[in-house]
């Protein structure tokens, strides 16, 4: 009898010669060992496919359609690292949770219910500062969670009669302004909001007590120079310089612990502009310290990158913008202009204390130890119900901020 052969495609091998079983033999033949492999596309076929091997087993083939596979997900360009703080961006990471939306009867609420939470409180700086537009940052910096706010108001009120960051004025910390590392820019955005400009390869000091210190200084002002209308402010920062020793990571923990905890909602918009690369490994670094909320603020834009330069023209007016950020303006940081500038607004802010009956504590560059030993100042003391399961924020891992 004639041998037929048969061939059967099997990738890039073949198996040939395959013989086929004798035509007397009924019995059933032993099932060789299945495989599963995936093929893109019709499997194989043969006009003459074997009915048994003996030397080959033959897998078990599944066909998929023919269309392209989805493309792989791609790191976002304006965020080292893979992640997008982009607002519109689906919450992933950095403590996510899904904002509330409350109406205003429902928010009023929520502020009556904070004020039960605080109790009574003497201090007329304390009544000044628990304002309902205060009440409302720090229930939006918890979810609307009256517990966590008020724990939260709580130790912020408690670092603010410490630390008294309101009587720190220009003469305290004009060294460390003399480069322009941080400076309120005498223009606001689209939108109303102070810039602040920060240039950390700039830094000229060494003492992480006295870069905080200004950068208080820095919010406080900023805060103070907002319109009625308007409670956030935007932070543009300059990489122009930076390298990785520029800013040491205690410091920018810091930061940010101020920033979240004694500042909230303070935040509209940060500007991370033309980071160099090995930036991305320090980010990742950042990133956990930051909450969800405040992550998502952020933004990384390049001047290479036309896309993300749209943002500069879409949040400020480019004939008013520094020309280091892609505007149009060419003035530069001039440090004897801009130390009149913020004595002006040291006598603006000491007048607004005094017309509105606030007396401030004399000494604001620190807390004595033997006040530290007593429980505190008088003022602290007066605030102990006020106080009374809470901590200072934790800005170190020690305790509050130092002054």
């Amino acid at each position: 009898m004639a041998d037929t052969r048969g061939t059967f495609a099997f990738g890039t091998r073949r198996a040939s010669r395959l013989p086929r079983p004798h035509p007397h033999h009924h019995t059933t033949p032993r099932q060789p060992r299945r495989t599963t492999i995936l093929l893109l596309g019709k499997p194989p076929t043969h006009p003459h496919p074997p009915t048994a091997i003996s030397t080959l087993a033959l897998p078990t083939i599944t066909t998929l359609p023919t269309s392209a596979p989805p493309p792989a997900p791609q790191p976002s360009p304006s965020c080292p690292g893979g992640g997008s703080p982009d607002p519109r961006a689906s919450p992933s990471s950095n403590g996510a949770t899904t904002e509330k939306n409350l109406t205003l009867e429902e928010q009023q609420e929520k502020i009556n219910d904070l004020r039960k939470e605080l109790g009574e409180h003497s201090s007329e700086e304390i009544q000044d500062f628990l304002s309902d537009a205060s009440c409302l940052r720090f229930l939006r910096a918890r979810n609307w969670n009256v517990q966590k706010a008020s724990k939260m108001m709580k130790s912020a009120v408690k670092w603010r009669v410490s630390y008294m960051p309101q009587k720190i004025n220009w003469d305290d910390i004009a060294h460390e302004a003399e480069t322009g590392k941080i400076y309120r820019a005498d223009y606001k955005d689209k939108h109303g909001r102070t810039v602040l400009v920060l240039r950390p390869g700039l830094e000229n000091t060494t003492s992480g007590k006295g870069q905080i210190k200004y950068l208080v200084y820095c919010l406080e002002k900023a805060i103070m120079n907002l319109t009625e209308d308007q409670e956030k402010m935007v932070w543009l920062t300059d990489f122009q310089s930076w390298t990785l020793g520029s800013t040491p990571l205690k410091v920018t923990r810091e930061t940010v612990n101020v920033l979240q905890d004694c500042y909230p909602e303070r935040l509209g918009l940060a500007i991370l502009y033309n980071p160099p690369r090995i930036f991305e490994s320090f980010w990742k670094i950042v990133k956990p310290f930051l909450d969800h909320e405040t992550y998502k603020k952020v933004k990384f834009v390049y001047s290479s990158d036309k896309e993300s330069q749209k943002i500069m023209a879409d949040v400020f007016d480019l004939d008013k913008l520094d020309s280091a950020f892609g505007g149009r303006n060419p003035a530069t940081f001039e440090y004897n202009s801009y130390a009149e500038r913020m004595r002006a607004d040291d006598i603006k802010m000491g007048s607004s204390f005094k017309s509105n009956g606030i007396t401030l504590p004399q000494d604001h560059s620190h807390v004595s130890a033997d006040k530290e030993a007593n429980g505190g100042d008088s003022d602290a003391s007066s605030e102990a119900s006020f106080y009374s399961g809470t901590d200072s924020p934790n800005h170190e891992e020690g305790g509050s901020i130092p002054a």
